[in-house]
């Protein structure tokens, strides 16, 4: 390399690093992601494709966004819990709790004594708030998790009773049978696909019996010739001894007390008045809080539950604790707002959207998602654009936030249900960029 060779003007690492922009990214992304950033344009100067002085403009630009890999999305789908996007997004009032909650708390302390106290009182008391009928609850970390506990906890090396009309299969081609298998518990199957009858419960009660499990079929609709058997029925059932069998009732979707804009829709309260011993559900469905598992119902088998020992793998952490906290005690989650806007309350802002881009508004229907009220719509409006702005939404370029739309009959609808009346000027924004890339396509 000679002397005059104008590599050997590249800017040591020190120095860069000494750089405003890239110290001020050092404290928000780590300094190890900085200096790959730093390497990486020194390389591309070493190449001839930069000049040495503007190395450190390489380095910047060279730098993520943030720290984590995850991408913030605006929801514009109407598909209120999405699963492949988070399901629920937190409030206002459970991200605050999250950020106060990630130091040191007293997740499992007594502050007024300096003795240990049970981990996450303060969520749990919530909970037994907001489900009086619930002798006690537990949390753990997903739905899922708390089926496996409960199973595990009372049939293991037993028999679990199910109607074969409820043996579901979740997503990601997880299905009950094998989740159930895998507590060493053993199905024992009753009624058919489409009807089961009380004598069929009845009669599988016999001294293996651990429990009977009832699944409500949340991502699917059985009509026509049906029949099943109701919670309140099942208290009949009882062992050869004449004592009670415990029932479990996964109502899945974590709705605490009736709604009405969901008439179908199982909850907690009702489910526990009806004569469930526990309740399984999700915390981040339509209870619109974080990922979990609730357990409700009678106290002393929920603390038979919490004293198993795989409780303890499946426990949350706290910043769940606080999140599901604050969902419980603070205003109304952004599920339970989207879920109850009106066609009238969202047509004027989907006006002015189509208005500003010169765009049509289009009648559609929204969904719930998640497993959540399977075929019922939440009848609103959307902006149509061309399928390919779908896809430049997604991956818009600089600051210029992700939307997700959705794809519906040859066309693409930007349905504002899900999004922050706040933010709607971001999905102008977002949609004017992509719009513009599709005019300038050949």
């Amino acid at each position: 390399m000679s002397d005059a060779d104008p590599r050997r003007s590249i800017p040591r690492t020190d120095v860069l690093l000494a750089d405003p922009r890239l110290m001020d990214a050092a404290g928000r992304l780590g300094r190890t992601i900085v200096r790959r950033a730093v390497s990486g344009a020194q390389d591309r100067a070493r190449r001839g494709e930069v000049l040495p002085d503007e190395v450190a403009d390489a380095a910047v630009a060279l730098l993520p966004r943030r720290a984590s890999t995850l991408t913030p999305v605006l929801n514009a789908t109407g598909i209120v819990v999405h699963t492949n996007i988070g399901r629920a997004p937190l409030s206002a009032a459970a991200v605050q709790a999250v950020l106060d909650a990630a130091g040191h708390v007293d997740v499992e302390m007594d502050l007024a004594t300096g003795a240990r106290s049970r981990r996450g009182a303060g969520a749990l008391s919530a909970l037994r708030e907001a489900v009086p009928a619930a002798g006690d609850a537990l949390v753990v970390n997903n739905g899922a998790a708390a089926l496996v506990l409960a199973t595990t906890a009372l049939a293991a090396g037993r028999e679990v009773i199910v109607s074969r009309g409820e043996l579901v299969e979740i997503g990601d081609g997880f299905r009950l049978p094998d989740l159930i298998a895998s507590t060493g518990a053993r199905l024992r199957e009753v009624g058919t696909t489409n009807r089961t009858h009380l004598r069929d419960y009845i009669d599988a009660v016999g001294p293996e019996t651990g429990c009977i499990l009832k699944v409500h079929p949340s991502n699917f609709r059985v009509d026509g010739f049906v029949s099943a058997v109701g919670l309140a029925e099942l208290r009949a059932a009882r062992r050869p001894d004449g004592s009670p069998v415990a029932v479990v009732a996964d109502i899945g979707s974590g709705l605490l007390t009736h709604d009405a804009a969901l008439p179908d829709e199982p909850d907690a309260t009702s489910a526990l008045d009806d004569g469930a011993s526990l309740v399984t559900a999700s915390g981040d469905k339509l209870l619109g809080g974080p990922q979990a598992g609730l357990v409700l119902g009678d106290a002393s088998t929920v603390e038979l539950l919490r004293r198993h020992p795989l409780a303890r793998a499946l426990r949350v952490d706290k910043l769940t604790l606080a999140a599901l906290e604050a969902t419980l005690r603070g205003p109304e989650p952004p599920v339970w707002v989207a879920l109850h806007l009106t066609a009238d309350e969202l047509r004027p802002r989907t006006a002015r959207l189509a208005q500003a881009l010169g765009r049509d508004v289009v009648g559609v229907e929204g969904r719930v998602g998640g497993g959540g009220a399977p075929g019922f719509a939440l009848p609103g409006w959307a902006v149509e654009i061309p399928v390919a702005a779908v896809e430049r939404l997604r991956r818009p370029p600089g600051d210029i936030p992700a939307v997700l739309a959705r794809v519906e009959g040859g066309r693409g609808l930007v349905d504002l249900r899900c999004v922050p009346a706040e933010r709607d000027d971001d999905v102008r924004d977002a949609l004017a960029v992509a719009l513009a890339d599709e005019d300038r396509a050949p």
